[in-house]
């Protein structure tokens, strides 16, 4: 972390990641056209105050350089940008305006004693608040208008002449662009990109086409794997593709007796770290946008592959936009309470409460805007061009939808947990969360068929796997009632099946919490294994097994409308560290924290997971469970035993009678 004291950019809080989430949205090609995101986005705001206050020991200078026009005012008097600036010992009050129609105002301070450390307060002339930074912009050369990739040359590992032209294969997934080292063509050429040998080679088809491509053309960042190049042949040409990445440190490991599992792992974290970026995407092919729920799901795996906070924060903060609401995330409800939900797990993992105090009243707004949509029930209902979407299945949407309502007295929840921890009145939301949880057992809960149905309005007692899910990890329900969704839904064929990750991150998460880490750990060989199994690199926005030939590169009605690198297909990173290794946070930050391993289907694995501030390493082998974490504050739960565990020091266990070995 970096040193308060530590010169950075500064901008008016939240302004950066607004600003670049536009620029992120805005991003998405296809076919030769470009698609901006189809909801309202938000910009930064043009025109910034910062002001602080000093009382100097000394005469002291300093220069102030801003992304933008404006001057410095130093008690009262005016001064230009970047020129010396003379502040004489006493008090001093210094304020500097900024003003950007372009791009985002920021200014970075040079100077020993004033310079632009935490302790800014920046104006959009309306309110008040702390500075925003980042990590990202401590250098006064990284203008925070630009995004600053590293870069990786990615060789060609095939190239083969077919189809009257020449395929390059790269192994992987790239992110980037492209580097021509090789033409020798008396006419521009034409270069088609694909996730797949199959995309790459429709010249009609493929997502990204470029033509008119000569030596010194400039091709724009793209996501692929092959390149397909039309009338040429091998001799004539040589490119290498540029991967383009900002470094995300991996401080996770695993490894078992289940080579399949450990290629999976490896394809969940490749796939989940092309996917995390500035922001956390939904994919890098297709859309490029910054979906809420797939955000929500990046969170929890992030929380045990990262263990990065700053990226949590990017996104949320982009997501959300300004505190004025025109219309739901990404123009679905569900998303909008998603991200609610998403902040209270979010100070969980890290115990952040100044990120917490920044993001509260923006969080109060969007529940006004929620509330704003329900009757005397406390169900929620969708307005007009609202999108209610939970998951792309056949559900009952007649009317006001269960699982709606569950997130939604879940939100309540998380603005109770989080407006208690500031120390803010949380009365009116407890009583909204008591009458909808009344009411949602009342109308929704069908003793007949022990489970949630979709819709009560429509009488037709249709039963859907989502809003039970829900109930059973926001522990909704009782004993009694989440056995009988164990059984009546969760275990049973007869109730339409999930086809996408997306919901299988949400089914296999239920599944876990009621004890069926059996049944979770073959549906990973299976369904995350079946797209192994069919060579893929990375793993993909939905896996029907079922399809077979091209058609398992068909979405949408476009013959590669799939995207085959989708953040929520890394789900398995998540569900082995919660629920295998058993982490979780018992307080905010792991200031507590519980290790409850479920190991029984590996004979042998060696895991590492991130802990706020340290890291837990499992290891079983010869039915001997070895226990190490870096952090204070862990209890490890082993049968019925419960050990409070010190940093550093290694606890064996010999698990046919479960001992202490220290």
């Amino acid at each position: 972390m970096v040193k308060d004291d530590k010169a950075r950019w500064l901008w008016y809080s939240g302004d950066f990641e607004i600003r670049q989430g536009l620029l992120q949205n805005f991003s998405r090609e296809e076919r030769s056209y470009d698609w901006p995101a189809y909801w309202n986005i938000d910009d930064c705001h043009k025109n910034v105050k910062f002001k602080r206050y000093y009382n100097l020991e000394s005469e002291t200078s300093f220069r102030v350089f801003a992304t933008g026009i404006g001057y410095a005012e130093v008690n009262g008097e005016k001064y230009s940008f970047e020129n010396k600036i003379v502040c004489n010992s006493g008090e001093n009050k210094i304020r500097i305006f900024v003003g950007n129609s372009e791009s985002l105002p920021a200014i970075y301070i040079a100077g020993d004693v004033i310079k632009s450390d935490v302790g800014w307060l920046a104006s959009n002339f309306v309110n008040e608040m702390p500075a925003g930074w980042s990590n990202l912009y401590l250098e006064k050369k990284k203008d925070p208008n630009k995004i600053y990739f590293d870069k990786e040359i990615v060789r060609a590992i095939s190239i083969s002449e077919c189809e009257k032209g020449v395929l390059i294969d790269y192994g992987r997934a790239i992110f980037g662009t492209i580097d021509i080292k090789k033409l020798e063509s008396t006419t521009p050429i034409t270069i088609c990109y694909g996730e797949s040998e199959a995309e790459a080679l429709d010249v009609e088809m493929c997502y990204y086409k470029e033509e008119q491509v000569v030596i010194d053309s400039i091709p724009r960042k793209r996501a692929f794997r092959y390149l397909f190049i039309p009338n040429i042949n091998h001799t004539q040409i040589d490119i290498d593709a540029v991967h383009e990445f900002i470094p995300l440190k991996n401080q996770s490991s695993f490894h078992s007796d289940n080579e399949l599992m450990n290629k999976i792992w490896d394809i969940s974290v490749e796939t989940f770290t092309l996917c995390s970026g500035l922001f956390f995407l939904d994919g890098i092919k297709r859309d490029r946008w910054i979906w809420s729920g797939d955000a929500y799901q990046s969170y929890f795996i992030n929380q045990y592959l990262f263990f990065d906070e700053d990226i949590n924060t990017r996104t949320m903060l982009a997501l959300r936009g300004q505190n004025e609401i025109k219309q739901h995330m990404n123009t679905i409800v569900d998303y909008s309470i998603l991200w609610i939900i998403a902040v209270e797990n979010h100070y969980m993992m890290s115990g952040d409460i100044e990120f917490l105090k920044q993001i509260y009243p923006k969080m109060e707004s969007m529940m006004s805007y929620l509330v704003a949509q329900t009757n005397q029930l406390g169900f929620i209902y969708g307005r007009e061009k609202d999108w209610i979407f939970i998951d792309w299945s056949e559900m009952d949407k007649e009317g006001t939808l269960a699982a709606e309502q569950i997130l939604l007295l879940k939100a309540y929840n998380a603005m109770i947990v989080c407006g208690s921890t500031l120390g803010e009145n949380t009365e009116d939301y407890f009583k909204k969360y008591t009458l909808l949880k009344k009411n949602l057992v009342e109308y929704f809960w069908d003793e007949e068929k022990g489970a949630f149905i979709d819709s009560y309005e429509s009488g037709k007692k249709h039963v859907t796997r989502h809003a039970n899910i829900f109930a059973i990890l926001f522990d909704f329900v009782d004993e009694v009632k989440a056995k009988q969704i164990l059984n009546n839904v969760l275990l049973n064929d007869g109730i339409t099946q999930i086809t996408t990750p997306y919901f299988k991150f949400f089914e296999q998460d239920a599944l876990c919490k009621m004890g069926q880490n059996d049944r979770v750990y073959k549906i990973i060989c299976d369904y995350w294994g079946g797209m192994v199994r069919k060579n893929a690199v990375t793993f993909w926005e939905e896996y029907i097994p079922e399809e077979t030939g091209n058609d398992i590169y068909e979405m949408y009605g476009d013959p590669f409308g799939k995207s085959l690198c989708h953040a929520w297909g890394a789900s398995p990173i998540y569900l082995l560290g919660r629920y295998f290794a058993g982490i979780k946070p018992t307080s905010p930050g792991y200031t507590t924290f519980l290790i409850e391993p479920q190991l029984d289907c590996f004979t042998a694995i060696e895991c590492t997971f991130p802990v706020k501030d340290g890291s837990v390493t499992i290891i079983k082998k010869n039915n001997c469970l070895t226990i190490t974490t870096t952090k204070e504050g862990g209890t490890l739960k082993l049968s019925s035993q419960e050990i409070n565990l010190e940093v550093n020091n290694q606890y064996r266990f010999e698990l046919d009678n479960v001992l202490v070995r220290n």
